[in-house]
Formats: C-alpha cells, sequence, structure tokens
C-alpha cells in the first residue's frame, strides 16, 4: 500500500486535526461533528485527528471504528487510515478476518464495526471503549448511535463524526449540532473550498453536474442539512427524452451482459421485471426491457410470464441473474422451479434491497453523468423514474411517495436489477 500523499491542511481541517489538544478552549468539548460538502476534507482532517488524540492520549484501550458497512469503513476509512500511518512510519497490525476484526496500533486496539441495521448496536455491548470514530454517521440507525457513544466511558473519552447533510430533522441535527453547547459537541461545518487538494476545475464540475434544485446537490455539493421534496429524479423528469434509446443506439454502443430486477405485486401493486444491460467497464447502464402487470394473477401465470421475459432477455444478451424481492420467498422458489423446468440457465437470488436512498442517489449520480439509458419502449419504467416524489405527509423523513397512486414497483425491479453491482458502477463514476 503506499504511503498517503499529503497536501497542506487548510484552516477548517487544522482545527480538526487539533481541537483536543490541552490548554485549548475547544478541548473542553466531548464530540466533534463535521459535517458538510462532499470532497470537502473532513473525512481525512477527521481521521488523522483521531489517531493523533488516540495515541497521544491513551495507552492499551480499545477504541470503535463505525461505519455504514464493513465494507464502506474499510474503504472510507482503514484503506485511508493505512496509508496515513504509513506516511507517519507508524507500525500498525490489521487484522481482517473474525468477529474481532481491528488495527492494533502502538498499545492500542480498534475494533471495527457496521452499523448498517438495527442489530448492528449488539455487537458493541460488552465493550468498554476510550473514544469512537463513526464514518458518514448521519447513515447509522439511532440504535446504534446510542449504544456507540454509550460504550465510550473510560475516563477522557470523546466522539469523533463525520456526515454529510441528511434531513433537518435527523437526530444528529436536532440533538446534537442544534445544541451544540448543552452536548458539548465542537462543530465544524466543511465546504468544498476546505479541502485545498480539490482543483477549481473538479469543483466547478460538481457544482454543474447536478441540478441546484435537487436534495442530492443541495446536501451533497452545498452541504446543506434540507428535507427532500418534489421530484425524487428531477434531472431526469424534467427531460425525459434525453435519456430514451433506440436500436440505433444499441448498434453503437454493445451490451456486455445484463442482469434482471423482480418486484412482486401485492394488493395496490403490481408484479414488475426489469432486464438493465451493461455496456464495458460500466460506462453506460440501459434499461433493455420490462415485464409490467397490475392485474391479480396467479404464481402459474407469473412463473410463465417470468420465463418468457427470461428467453426473451437471453435471446439478445448474456443474462444469467436474477434479483428478486427477498420478501416473496415462495414466489421466488416458484420462479426458481419454472426455469429449472424450462432448461434455463440462470441463477435466481435475493435482492440486495439496501436503503431505498442508496438506490436514489445511486440513480441520479448516474443520470447526472449522462450515463443512464431507457430504451423507448419501456413506457413503465420511463413513467416511473418521472413521477417518482417525495412524501408530502412525511417531511421530517426521506421517502419516496408510495400510496398506490405512482409505479414504485418499475423503480424497485429496476434498482434490483443494479444493485449487485452498484459499487463497482460508482466506483466507474
Amino acid at each position: 500500500m503506499k504511503e498517503f500523499e499529503f497536501v497542506p491542511f487548510s484552516e477548517k481541517q487544522r482545527r480538526l486535526l487539533n481541537w483536543w489538544r490541552p490548554g485549548l478552549k475547544t478541548a473542553e468539548n466531548d464530540f466533534v461533528i463535521a459535517d458538510g460538502a462532499m470532497r470537502s476534507g473532513k473525512t481525512i482532517g477527521c481521521i488523522a485527528g483521531f489517531l493523533l488524540w488516540s495515541q497521544e492520549s491513551f495507552s492499551g484501550e480499545a477504541f470503535i471504528l463505525a461505519g455504514k458497512t464493513m465494507g464502506a469503513l474499510r474503504k472510507n476509512v482503514i484503506q485511508p487510515m493505512l496509508q496515513i500511518l504509513k506516511a507517519w512510519g507508524w507500525p500498525c497490525r490489521y487484522i481482517r478476518s473474525g468477529a474481532e476484526s481491528r488495527l492494533e496500533i502502538g498499545e492500542n486496539f480498534y475494533y471495527l464495526y457496521s452499523a448498517g441495521n438495527e442489530t448492528g448496536k449488539n455487537a458493541l455491548q460488552g465493550l468498554t471503549a476510550a473514544g469512537c470514530y463513526a464514518d458518514e454517521a448521519a447513515l447509522f440507525p439511532e440504535s446504534f448511535l446510542n449504544q456507540m457513544i454509550g460504550r465510550c466511558s473510560v475516563p477522557g473519552a470523546r466522539i469523533w463524526m463525520n456526515c454529510n447533510p441528511e434531513s433537518p430533522y435527523h437526530p444528529i441535527k436536532t440533538q446534537f449540532i442544534d445544541r451544540r453547547a448543552e452536548k458539548r459537541v465542537y462543530y465544524l461545518h466543511f465546504v468544498m473550498d476546505d479541502n485545498l487538494a480539490l482543483s477549481p476545475r473538479v469543483k466547478e464540475r460538481y457544482r454543474r453536474t447536478w441540478p441546484p434544485e435537487s436534495v442530492f446537490y443541495r446536501r451533497y455539493v452545498l452541504g446543506e442539512w434540507t428535507a427532500a421534496q418534489g421530484a425524487v429524479y428531477p434531472q431526469f423528469s424534467g427531460a425525459p427524452e434525453r435519456y430514451l434509446a433506440d436500436r440505433k443506439w444499441l448498434e453503437k454502443n454493445r451490451i456486455v451482459y445484463g442482469v434482471i430486477g423482480v418486484d412482486f405485486g401485492g394488493t395496490r401493486s403490481a408484479h414488475s421485471f426489469t432486464l438493465t444491460g451493461f455496456t464495458k467497464d460500466y460506462g453506460f447502464v440501459v434499461v433493455l426491457d420490462e415485464f409490467y402487470c397490475k392485474e391479480r394473477i396467479d404464481p402459474e401465470r407469473l412463473q410463465m410470464a417470468f420465463v418468457d421475459f427470461v428467453k426473451r432477455a437471453q435471446a439478445d444478451y448474456q443474462v444469467y441473474e436474477a434479483y428478486c424481492d427477498s420478501a416473496e420467498q415462495t414466489l421466488i422458489a416458484g420462479l426458481e422451479r419454472a426455469c429449472v423446468a424450462a432448461r434455463l440457465s440462470i441463477s435466481v437470488k435475493n435482492a440486495v434491497k439496501g436503503p431505498i436512498n442508496d438506490r436514489i442517489a445511486f440513480y441520479n449520480s448516474l443520470i447526472a453523468a449522462d450515463r443512464w439509458r431507457v430504451m423507448r419502449h419501456c413506457v413503465h419504467v420511463t413513467e416511473a423514474f418521472s413521477q417518482a416524489v417525495y412524501d408530502e405527509k412525511r417531511r421530517t423523513e426521506d421517502v419516496r411517495l408510495d400510496d398506490g397512486t405512482v409505479n414504485v414497483d418499475s423503480l424497485d425491479s429496476t434498482e434490483y436489477s443494479t444493485e449487485s453491482v452498484q459499487n463497482e458502477i460508482l466506483y466507474r463514476l
């Protein structure tokens, strides 16, 4: 692993590095929260500051390193942390596997935790920690956040958090940032100009890539805590024709392989299949075909429809995987049996079903990068992405409207078809 290549720290980053030092007024705080825009330098400042504080303040203690998922933690925190340690010449031992994945730096132990769901807090129970580092803390369940803070009971313990803004009603905003004097929180708000390594050209590209009215732009580019409202995919809904493709487009952009996403209908929803294709190196993500049925049909008819859809997909493309709504295991088993009986070589799996807002951010990023296309005949997917809006009755949450009046089924099946490779596509971004 190469050493971290440091550039001069900005004034905001220097404050983040040193706020805890004895004698400073800011050292009277128990928490530090660094929020703001993406690529604003808050993460590197937080990692380096946390390392300096924990090593200079403690010996032989345990610390918590938490991320939304273990993969995100390793990518966003552990990798740059190891590079920083190498640049500083600090020896480190990294235990990757087992129930107690950790870093051993000096005499201290840094345990790795995933905060991705409500059960994550159980792994923290019994630990006595001298401090914690929470990466993208606004994405943590509140129960995990509370358990993590409660574990930090060693005298002198401090809680380090960074995040991109979410809803202004989020607990990090209402319970900590807005009550920072009472809670003894040192609060630092970062903008892109606080990252001296970010070139003016890159900052300008970020500012013109996403629609200024979009939630993504306001939160991730401007760094604002703002409520989600209006269109979920404003750039697509404003000009859907721009993203529609036809056979001539496919002739110029070869599809390497495809994946099927399946959402099962209920009382007020529809059965939906989406075939999504990918060009070389995920240059483009393309909705190639769809099936949509609003009426109630029995499992046998559903299986027949799925078999026909798979045959149609495999006639034109390399398609060997289907990801289905995991809430309907009986229906999934039926599709699998039907494909075996039809001698179709396809693996029918449970969909990943990660947080919906992650899927929304993913598609908005693709749309903004002009790397998403929908075949013109896929009218239900086009309609679903054009009409998707946030639920006005749940303004305190980021909730997509799902009251039976809009087509969320095509949204779900389309998202299921890309979720398994979502990180690879984003990395390509």
